[in-house]
């Protein structure tokens, strides 16, 4: 690390907050975002936007505005509006639809689910479905049953024609489009870092494999402690902002120029270890190898085919790169398609849109040991492969994660998906876990005992 970056962040470090404060959002922490751990902040119902008046109005009043240049414009209240809101902030990079017509999802609606009961980790009082929604902040989820929607609901800042940001979600996009071109033969997942891209070649990553990148078992020397002022996720967000530097800063301006930075600690292959910038290594990968981007081959390979109805996007850094770790944002609906999808082995109206290779590996899970070694004790026996989190529970179930609440949850065996989007005052998974997981099960069990529909 060089001597002006360290004497940087100390001094500087309000001004990075703006720039920060999503980054840290995405990746995994065990703390209130934007308030302390011991507060209560507002239910649900108090804490929506739009009973809070955020940004209503031509112009909205002074104190009801949010800035991108604000350091607590993704703090809870106020990321439960630009949780929908992220291309009004800052800039972006589009993933086409495609121009033909989106793809219906037939509709069957179960209205007996939102009294299906369940009962929380570690508690013995039971929650209903319903009741759960409102505990984790949920601003969207839609539930599909063998392809059909048997349930949706909407709050917060989202209707079924916006989109909301996916947060960590799209880390397992990116490992998606990896564990495609592996498949393909396109990428060696035991070829290294270095040997793809130059660049590298003298960093952390230089002598990781593409294996070790997809399953986040890089040795890396790497802190996403945001209370320290020196650790490297201070960095890595200086890099990545879209803001102005501040005077005096010669630090690295893109994501791309951080990577190169990483030095390693200890040795791959040997532990999980979840870090965001593993995933922009990917898609700095996919990227060289493919010589296109993230959001374009996204939009070429899955989105353009997929019947969807919405372009997505991604947030970008000031290079253009799109944040591959973090920064995709879509409509509820075209998570759910995506989900079908990857449930249907990556078949759509008769055309291999995924391999079914890919999506085998991923269902197949990654090395529990190693997974185990990173302490997640509300996911016992789980693993990572692909940059999915796989359940090995008896429904052979893996999802999508991200930060205050995002989920694309598939479960094979019930053949059901869930797609969520949430803005929980929380940011890490351990905060909605206790109720999401048992949900999750509870309602697939209870689709999977109806009758054929």
């Amino acid at each position: 690390m060089a001597t002006s970056t360290r004497v940087y962040f100390p001094r500087a470090q309000r001004r990075l907050a703006a720039a920060c404060t999503l980054l840290c959002a995405l990746v995994l922490l065990p703390a209130a975002h934007g308030a302390p751990a011991s507060a209560t902040p507002p239910d649900a119902a108090a804490s929506d936007p739009g009973t809070l008046g955020w940004m209503q109005g031509f112009p909205p009043p002074e104190a009801k505005r949010i800035r991108y240049t604000d350091s607590d414009y993704f703090a809870f209240p106020k990321l439960r509006w630009t949780a929908c809101h992220f291309r009004q902030l800052m800039p972006t990079v589009g993933v086409s639809r495609g121009p033909g017509a989106a793809v219906p999802l037939p509709q069957r609606l179960d209205a007996a689910i939102d009294a299906l009961p369940f009962t929380p980790l570690n508690t013995r009082t039971r929650m209903t479905w319903a009741e759960s929604l409102q505990a984790n902040y949920t601003d969207g989820i839609i539930v599909l049953h063998d392809g059909v929607v048997v349930y949706e609901r909407y709050a917060g800042c989202l209707q079924p024609d916006g989109q909301h940001g996916a947060m960590s979600v799209t880390k397992s996009i990116t490992g998606l489009l990896g564990e495609m071109l592996v498949a393909e033969g396109v990428l060696d997942e035991n070829e290294t870092v270095g040997a793809i891209i130059p660049e590298l070649a003298h960093s952390a990553f230089g002598d990781a494999t593409v294996k070790q990148v997809l399953e986040m078992t890089t040795a890396l020397r790497y802190s996403e402690d945001y209370a320290d002022p020196n650790a490297e996720v201070w960095q890595y967000a200086a890099a990545g902002s879209t803001l102005p530097p501040a005077p005096g800063y010669t630090g690295p301006r893109s994501y791309y120029d951080y990577l190169q930075t990483v030095q390693k600690q200890g040795r791959h292959g040997e532990a999980f270890g979840y870090k965001t910038i593993n995933t922009d290594t990917l898609g700095w990968i996919i990227a060289r190898r493919t010589g296109t981007s993230v959001s374009t081959l996204l939009s070429e390979r899955i989105w353009t085919r997929l019947g969807a109805e919405q372009d997505a996007y991604y947030t970008v850094d000031s290079s253009g790169t799109a944040f591959a770790g973090g920064g995709f944002n879509a409509g509820l609906r075209d998570m759910a398609r995506l989900g079908q999808l990857l449930l249907e082995d990556g078949r759509r109206n008769g055309q291999q849109v995924i391999p079914a290779a890919a999506i085998a590996r991923i269902r197949a899970g990654g090395d529990t040991r190693a997974f185990a070694k990173a302490g997640y004790t509300l996911l016992p026996g789980w693993s990572y492969r692909g940059m999915w989190w796989v359940s090995h529970n008896a429904h052979g179930a893996y999802m999508a994660r991200g930060v205050h609440g995002q989920a694309l949850y598939i479960d094979p065996a019930a053949k059901v998906v869930i797609a969520r989007f949430g803005s929980h005052p929380v940011a890490g998974n351990s905060a909605n876990d206790p109720t999401t997981l048992p949900a999750f099960d509870a309602l697939a069990r209870y689709l999977m005992a109806q009758p054929t529909r």
